[in-house]
């Protein structure tokens, strides 16, 4: 089959797979929200809601599509497609299990993935600070250069942690890191490392208790204030989709991939792997019930202040215990 040919079927596949994978991580995190706050959740449409996904995206597609007449058009219209496609655009790489040793289910295998994904995924960050100010509004405006000056401060101290993970595995092969872990997972030596990523992947998510950017009480909707219909959409499916992406990198690079519990590898690869990013999402959904929303300040004091010191000194001692004894 021509290579070409072979690309656009695993794409049209994983675009499916992951947009269905949104549609009910949505769903699913409404239902637990609704137990953990004693309300039924979505309830009404199909059974059990399952098809409340399809009903919120009809709903979505017909509504009008607004654009303030103080707004750059072109623009204001781009910024959700950036989100949109950076945040699709890592799937190209991220391998999901290694049925056979050298065979990786991906669409591609880059020899630099941990690389290709850091660069994609800070791009997104164009979107969000773009449509903010393409909006023509002040809280829009106010809620994109939060988010500017959010991600790139996490940035750092997301990057230091992952920069632990590549001593240890000695790749930035996404697969070479996986199998670095057959024997023991990152998460063990490097669970400072670890904890850090946490914080910082829902810091760079925007999501609660760091969902400060869209934050109602103070600036309405934030970037996506003037945004409806379907654009508003986008940002929306864009901000799930990272949140997979993000609960992908944790499974790869600390909880051993598609490496199985306690030797039980009857189970196929794909599944562990499905189930240690399933954790990480519902990890989310319990940061959201749990805890409230920070103060911008300490936000970001706490992000330059604790958490960049912390993982400047794990990535020190890291690299000194690899240097001493290999």
């Amino acid at each position: 089959m021509n290579i070409w040919l072979l690309v656009l079927i695993k794409s049209a596949v994983l675009l499916l797979v992951v947009i269905t994978i949104f549609a009910y991580a949505m769903l699913f995190e409404r239902k637990v929200l609704g137990w953990m706050q004693l309300r039924p959740g979505p309830n009404r449409v199909g059974p059990w809601g399952l098809l409340q996904p399809a009903v919120d995206a009809v709903k979505m597609i017909l509504k009008e599509d607004l654009t303030p007449n103080t707004a750059d058009t072109f623009i204001y219209r781009l910024a959700p497609f950036i989100s949109l496609i950076t945040a699709f655009s890592v799937y190209a790489i991220i391998p999901f299990s290694e049925p056979r040793p050298g065979d990786v289910w991906a669409i591609g295998d880059v020899n630099a993935g941990i690389l290709f994904l850091l660069a994609i995924t800070s791009i997104g960050v164009y979107g969000v600070s773009l449509g903010g100010w393409a909006s023509g509004s002040k809280y829009p405006l106010l809620g994109s250069v939060r988010a500017t000056a959010q991600m790139i401060s996490y940035e750092l101290s997301m990057s230091m942690s992952l920069i632990g993970v590549l001593i240890l595995a000695g790749t930035t092969s996404l697969a070479g890191i996986v199998n670095a872990q057959t024997r023991l997972w990152f998460v063990v030596p490097q669970i400072i490392g670890f904890l850090i990523y946490i914080i910082t992947a829902v810091a760079e998510t925007n999501r609660a208790p760091f969902d400060l950017v869209e934050a109602d009480a103070e600036l309405v909707g934030g970037f996506n204030t003037e945004y409806s219909g379907l654009r508003f959409g986008l940002f929306f499916i864009a901000e799930y989709i990272n949140m997979l992406t993000v609960s992908c990198i944790a499974t790869l690079l600390f909880l051993g991939g598609w490496n199985p519990f306690f030797g039980l590898s009857a189970v196929p690869g794909i599944v562990w792997f499905l189930i240690k990013v399933a954790f990480f999402m519902f990890l989310y959904i319990w940061l959201r019930a749990t805890l409230p929303r920070f103060r911008y300040d300490r936000l970001m004091a706490f992000g330059w202040k604790v958490l960049l010191p912390i993982a400047t000194l794990n990535l020190i001692g890291t690299a000194v215990v690899v240097a001493i004894w290999g």
